[in-house]
């Protein structure tokens, strides 16, 4: 656990790690500033508890340019949390610090995937529809359709893996059902996705993450982005709204539970975040402003995660994509070369 990321590090990091304790079968090793992690944990009782402190110096900030930050601070709390994966030292990291440094550093420490240009976040997002999985989450502003298969790919294998569900159905996000619907990205991105081996249905529109058409949607990093802040936003804002209205009505206890509900998924509790696909290790990515709630949910992420074997699986999807891809390249070639023969 990078201690020091998010807004609340280390005071709300180290207390959701401490809750992620008490429930999963963990070691932790929270990585930070010694003296000022090592005060928040001394705050509770670790006894029996594998829990212990790893010092970093320093972390980086969002106001910071990713990879300049790696080059000056090189013991920044979120590289020392990633290499301890790199050397075997630990097997997820998970950080609510700046997303960018994050995955700056799981790409330069782990490496990415054969084949792929970048990583992405997904997962589900959304607790009235916890079975969608959405990709991209915010990692990439731009996309080209080559991309957007690798990372329908990923999807598919952590809907499967992670979620149970049998030859997922993959839907590309545009603004109409029908095929010829979308900008020029989502266009070219569907006659890939077409000619692929996944379970591929068409063209998917924004109610479609209610209505279960699809069980893996893909889009670009920026729309996803601007979706899940809406998403939270919007939950945050109906929330309140029927906490007012229900006062009087729901005793305390039941609109607490009524408000987790609205953030609870089925094996994913809220963690405002989700896991980087993509990297050679396990990463597990969230929103600076999470608590120890979501915190712990991160954790349990995490530990899934790793348990289910996701970064190998996703490996294999991605050289059966690839090797499907050149095979489609190599057909004409030669096609060509016969004709020309004849």
């Amino acid at each position: 656990m990078d201690a020091m990321g998010g807004d609340f590090g280390p005071p709300e990091t180290v207390k959701g790690g401490i809750q992620a304790l008490s429930n999963e079968n963990i070691e932790l090793l929270l990585v930070g500033d010694q003296e000022l992690v090592q005060a928040e944990l001394d705050r509770y009782d670790t006894a029996g508890q594998s829990v212990r402190v790893v010092p970093s110096i320093g972390k980086i900030g969002d106001d910071e340019h990713p990879i300049q930050a790696l080059r000056y601070k090189p013991k920044a709390s979120i590289l020392v949390a990633t290499n301890l994966v790199k050397t075997g030292n630990a097997d997820v990291v998970v950080s609510m610090g700046s997303t960018g440094a994050s995955m700056a550093s799981a790409v330069f420490l782990l490496g990415l995937m054969d084949g792929l240009e970048r990583p992405c976040i997904g997962g589900p997002f959304l607790g009235v529809s916890p079975g969608t999985v959405m990709v991209d989450a915010g990692s990439n502003l731009d996309c080209r359709p080559g991309l957007m298969l690798s990372f329908a790919a990923l999807g598919s294998v952590f809907a499967h893996r992670f979620l149970g569900i049998e030859n997922p159905r993959v839907g590309l996000l545009s603004v109409g059902s029908e095929e010829a619907k979308g900008n020029r990205q989502v266009q070219e991105s569907y006659g890939l996705l077409r000619e692929s081996h996944l379970n591929f249905i068409g063209n998917v529109e924004g109610m479609d993450f209610f209505t279960g058409r699809a069980d893996v949607i893909v889009c670009d990093g920026f729309v996803g982005n601007i979706l899940m802040k809406f998403a939270e936003g919007l939950g945050g804002a109906l929330s309140g709204f029927l906490e007012e209205r229900l006062a009087g009505v729901l005793s305390p206890d039941d609109l607490a539970r009524f408000k987790d509900d609205l953030w609870q998924t089925t094996n994913m509790p809220r963690t405002m975040g989700g896991p980087l696909f993509g990297v050679n290790g396990a990463v597990v990515l969230g929103h600076g402003s999470c608590e120890a709630s979501g915190i712990a949910g991160a954790i349990h992420t995490a530990q899934w995660y790793v348990q289910v074997g996701l970064v190998e699986s996703m490996k294999e999807e991605l050289s059966q994509i690839h090797r499907n891809q050149q095979a489609a390249e190599e057909s004409p070639k030669a096609a060509a070369k016969l004709q020309a023969g004849s």
